[in-house]
């Protein structure tokens, strides 16, 4: 009895204390930085600091935000200068904006609580983990209803839907609704 083996790429030996963090530019110096840090966790985030305030702190810090933009509490931005939001945006609470890399929010768009885009990644078979990032891009109209998470290099097109629970790995096309599946099982896009 002859035995096979199916052929699999070699898996990286990981050595995290080698990460260089190389072609990742966070944009301004440490101390702007730090400032916003400690703008993000000691007001913005809080549910006393009024949300018609919210937009005036981003564009202190770089951010390009439109008008009649709602955020409410609990909203985590990680870098604002990165950060470019359309006309009649509305963020809830406890979305996260983990934009490394730009993320650009068209008008009348809508991230629904505890949504997540994330701009952030890493190279799996980089033995020292380093990163892949890319921009996320939110089309004018679209929705990331609760909990829909928009991964690294996502362009959601105009109008399109990431269901409450789905992760959107790819681009979705103008009018798509993309569906969060069974437990254990990849969601599905929907064409409009």
């Amino acid at each position: 009895m002859v035995q096979t083996t199916s052929a699999r790429p070699a898996v990286p030996a990981r050595s995290l204390r080698g990460f260089t963090g190389a072609g990742y530019d966070k944009g301004r110096p440490p101390l702007i930085q730090a400032a916003w840090y400690a703008a993000l966790h000691l007001l913005f985030v809080k549910w006393w600091f009024p949300a018609r305030w919210r937009p005036v702190l981003l564009r202190a810090f770089g951010a390009r935000v439109g008008r009649r933009v709602l955020i409410r509490r609990g909203v985590r931005v990680h870098w604002p200068w990165k950060l470019d939001i359309g006309d009649d945006v509305w963020i809830g609470e406890d979305a996260w904006i983990l934009n490394l890399e730009p993320v650009t929010i068209g008008s009348d768009c809508c991230v629904s609580q505890g949504a997540l885009l994330c701009t952030g990644s890493h190279r799996r078979r980089s033995a020292t983990f380093e990163f892949d990032n890319g921009p996320v891009r939110l089309e004018p109209g679209s929705w990331v209803a609760a909990r829909g998470v928009v991964l690294r290099g996502v362009t959601v097109g105009r109008g399109a839907v990431v269901g409450a629970g789905a992760v959107a790995h790819q681009d979705l096309a103008s009018g798509a609704v993309l569906t969060a599946g069974p437990a254990g099982q990849a969601g599905k896009a929907v064409p409009a």
